[in-house]
């Protein structure tokens, strides 16, 4: 299983749309359906520091996960250029693996 890590810095007064695009049905879970090995999207806030979010979106594995973002790289764009106005930071933390 492949885990794709992102840390978000959410602005104060977008929390509730922030979280209903990247929460486990929203539309980057809505998005990624479509591919092959896709698995669930998961959005864990902080309870220390409420405007910050971490999202896991899960793969079967790093080839369905790269093919997928090959495949679909320009509504991919749209889709995170509509998103980019809720955040005040964006930090990709990574591909992940279960072992």
């Amino acid at each position: 299983m492949l885990h794709v890590l992102w840390e978000f810095r959410v602005r104060p007064e977008r929390r509730r749309e922030f979280e209903e695009r990247y929460g486990s049905d929203g539309t980057w879970a809505a998005f990624f359906r479509g591919g092959r090995g896709y698995g669930e999207s998961i959005l864990l806030r902080d309870r220390e520091e409420p405007d910050r979010y971490l999202t896991i979106d899960v793969w079967t594995d790093l080839e369905s996960y790269r093919a997928f973002s090959d495949q679909h790289a320009g509504e991919y764009r749209e889709i995170d250029q509509r998103c980019q106005e809720l955040t005040l930071e964006e930090c990709s933390l990574g591909l992940f693996e279960v072992l």
